[in-house]
């Protein structure tokens, strides 16, 4: 089995989820007077609408503009963890945060000669049930042409459609006809957890970023791991840019002595604590790859593992993500998402901008910085972890 080393941005980080009252921002008042109720800010507002409406060549989009209003304001912060959400976004984001949607199973991107194409499969997902394949080309979606279409208005067709099924008109290298293939469209759970045994009863187990649904996923492959005899255990957090901090937390629960895990503090200096009921703390030699993408939650659990001592940090010093936010919704569907208090590990270590300095620093070697995915023979990284539990053995 091949491991793929994600070499990716920061895209998210830990979240907090918080659910408000229906009322959202309708009818809000609040004796804070803020930025945009002082008046001169409103004439220059109202002006710069007239210069729009009167000489402005292009078609106005007035729901347009009030969204790029919003997110003028958020972005108005300078801080890049906080942002607006329109609507489809934040609902594309809960996606990505809970782990679960509604669809067929698959990643697409727009192909260039017309269609989308399918990227990934998740396994055991009703497209890979059905008998898709990554690369396979989607030209129909029962029986309407989609290769003008982008990639969200094909997945609106599939999650819009209020049907149980839809056919997609497929096409695959190597196979001279179009194919028509029936994929039921259910709930699907994306898969965040990845695990396999390597040599020497050594579990290892891959966390792609930590969203919902996480926690049970790495329940399950390190409960299948422990019954196939696992003495040892790898975690993967390269390029794990983060998640739920509740997921995270869940987690570090199942592995942690009892105590502290995480901290943090907002900007009131109110304390929020979360800890460890330590029933089942980990009990064989463990380590932890880490690397310049592995951020945020990453960060938490790198940390919380540090700093008990009950595994070894390998690989390079993380990204430095040490603050955490929370999701709001509004009640138009839309959502903020602002960075509201700084967290800490159980010794009180701050790591943002700084990251976390590994117990063992290696970095991966640089012919393999372009290598799309790398062998576990290949992978100086892995195989340093896999010197360090034979060490403490």
């Amino acid at each position: 089995m091949k491991n793929k080393e994600y070499i990716k941005g920061i895209a998210t980080g830990v979240a907090l989820s918080l659910a408000v009252g229906a009322g959202g921002y309708l009818g809000y008042r609040s004796q804070y007077d803020g930025v945009l109720s002082e008046s001169e800010h409103v004439g220059k507002l109202k002006y710069l609408e007239h210069l729009i409406e009167e000489e402005y060549l292009g078609e106005v989009d007035q729901e347009k503009l009030a969204e790029g209003l919003y997110t003028g304001l958020v972005y108005g912060l300078g801080d890049v963890y906080s942002r607006y959400y329109t609507a489809e976004e934040y609902q594309q984001e809960n996606s990505s945060t809970m782990g679960a949607y509604v669809g067929i199973g698959i990643a697409m991107q727009k192909n260039e000669e017309g269609g989308v194409r399918i990227v990934e499969c998740y396994e055991e997902g009703p497209g890979d049930k059905a008998g898709l394949k990554a690369g396979d080309i989607i030209s129909g979606i029962d029986g309407t042409d989609i290769t003008e279409k982008d990639v969200s208005e094909v997945v609106d067709m599939i999650r819009g459609s209020g049907k149980e099924k839809v056919v997609l008109t497929v096409h695959r290298q190597n196979v001279e006809n179009a194919m028509e293939v029936t994929v039921e469209i259910t709930d699907v759970e994306l898969p965040s957890v990845f695990s396999e045994m390597l040599e020497n009863q050594t579990g290892y187990i891959r966390i792609s970023q930590f969203t919902d649904v996480t926690p049970d996923q790495y329940e399950k492959a390190f409960s299948d791991l422990k019954d196939q005899g696992m003495e040892q255990l790898v975690v993967d957090l390269r390029g794990n840019p983060g998640g739920l901090l509740t997921s995270v937390c869940a987690i570090l629960n199942s592995i942690l002595p009892e105590g502290l895990i995480v901290y943090t503090e907002d900007k009131y200096g109110n304390r929020s604590e979360e800890r460890s009921e330590g029933k089942t703390p980990l009990d064989m030699p463990f380590a932890v790859l880490v690397n310049e993408n592995s951020a945020s939650a990453s960060e938490i659990f790198a940390g919380a593992v540090q700093d008990y001592g009950i595994g070894t940090i390998v690989g390079t010093v993380t990204y430095g993500k040490g603050v955490v936010q929370e999701l709001r919704p509004l009640s138009d569907g839309s959502a903020v998402k602002l960075t509201v208090s700084d967290y800490y590990t159980p010794k009180g270590n701050s790591i943002n901008e700084v990251g976390i300095k590994p117990d063992v620093e290696v970095k991966l070697d640089p012919e393999l910085l372009n290598q799309e995915e790398i062998t576990h023979q290949e992978d100086n990284q892995l195989q340093e972890a896999l010197k360090v539990l034979e060490t403490d053995n």
